[in-house]
């Protein structure tokens, strides 16, 4: 557990704020000689609080160098007890801004929100939308084999699906066709679970001639694609590149896991679902979360609401511990504050 920031002397608070400042400007271990013209003490003395501070845990040093680098619990520390945050600076308000506006589809509003994060705080931007439902515009089969089809699925927003499904031997090519070409005129416009709905509905009502067989392969294909649906997160990830930077090369390994951990979109979607309930931003710090623990990586996420007022999302930025924390808190914050104007 992080100490209370009340148990350090003036002195060792303000050595340590400088530290931490300095080493999330520059990203490289930070030296006495740094800190000398900063405060009236000699060289010495700033060595020996920096060892004091290191004992307490709050600092470190890498390898053999001279100068220290704070620990994760050194960075709760500085997060919750000394760093002053303040508003994004007009510059950045205006690209978040120009970014998010209302004529366009709010899946487009979502991605330009977090490629501008990326952008600005050179990370790699996340936002976890709103889950909706899939809606249907056509359901069409190609035959691919006497046991197996290919199903097409296309919803009202454009979007594509392919799915191969297995037939049971008693559906015909003919059967699925009767069957889709009724979703088609009757069902089309109605969410996944509303369509299986209604297709059950006709299977026991036998109002329109269909293939009975061929339909309630159909209803329970769509059944299955509707838990899809709502168990997959609805993240986007922008800037991945943006971690790549000339300070990379000093830590390709740690680089190279974050990059990997990226890739688990399930992932980063349960530990921003962890951000929902946070009444402003949530810092996860490097090994506070699982996910993150191997690559040292950190977590600044905020909630935005809908028009009634219900958290529908999450948005964020995930970089190095080193993040400028100060900067791209109140960064995140105004982004989330915008989509959540958007929204309402």
């Amino acid at each position: 557990m992080t100490q209370p920031i009340g148990e350090l002397t003036d002195r060792m608070r303000d050595i340590f704020g400088l530290v931490v400042e300095a080493y999330l400007d520059r990203g490289n271990p930070v030296g006495s000689k740094m800190l000398a013209g900063s405060v009236s003490l000699s060289p010495a003395s700033i060595r020996g609080v920096m060892q004091e501070l290191e004992e307490r845990g709050l600092l470190t040093h890498p390898h053999t160098s001279a100068g220290r680098i704070p620990t994760e619990s050194g960075l709760r520390l500085f997060v919750d007890g000394i760093m002053q945050a303040s508003a994004p600076d007009p510059r950045e308000r205006r690209e978040i801004e120009r970014r998010i506006v209302r004529d366009q589809p709010i899946e487009d509003a979502l991605a330009a929100a977090t490629a501008a994060l990326s952008g600005l705080s050179q990370a790699a931007g996340v936002v976890l939308a709103p889950k909706q439902e899939m809606r249907l515009r056509q359901l069409s089969f190609v035959p691919l084999s006497p046991d197996r089809a290919l199903a097409v699925l296309v919803g009202a927003d454009g979007s594509v699906e392919n799915r191969v499904v297995e037939l049971d031997g008693l559906t015909s090519a003919a059967g699925l066709a009767e069957v889709s070409n009724f979703i088609n005129a009757r069902l089309s416009g109605l969410t996944l679970a509303e369509a299986e709905g209604r297709l059950r509905a006709e299977i026991r009502e036998r109002k329109e001639a269909i293939d009975s067989a061929a339909a309630e392969l159909v209803a329970s294909g769509l059944a299955a694609w509707t838990q899809d649906h709502e168990r997959r997160p609805v993240l986007i990830v922008r800037g991945q590149a943006n971690l790549i930077d000339d300070s990379a090369a000093e830590d390709l390994e740690r680089v190279r896991r974050l990059l990997d951990e990226l890739e688990d979109r399930q992932e980063i979607a349960r530990l921003l679902e962890g951000a929902r309930d946070a009444p402003g931003c949530r810092i996860f710090i490097g090994s506070e979360n699982r996910m993150f623990a191997l690559s040292g990586s950190s977590v600044i996420a905020a909630p935005y609401r809908g028009s009634h007022g219900e958290v529908v999302g999450v948005v964020g930025v995930i970089g190095p511990t080193r993040l400028n924390y100060a900067r791209v808190v109140p960064m995140v914050d105004f982004t989330a504050k915008a989509l959540t104007r958007l929204m309402a």
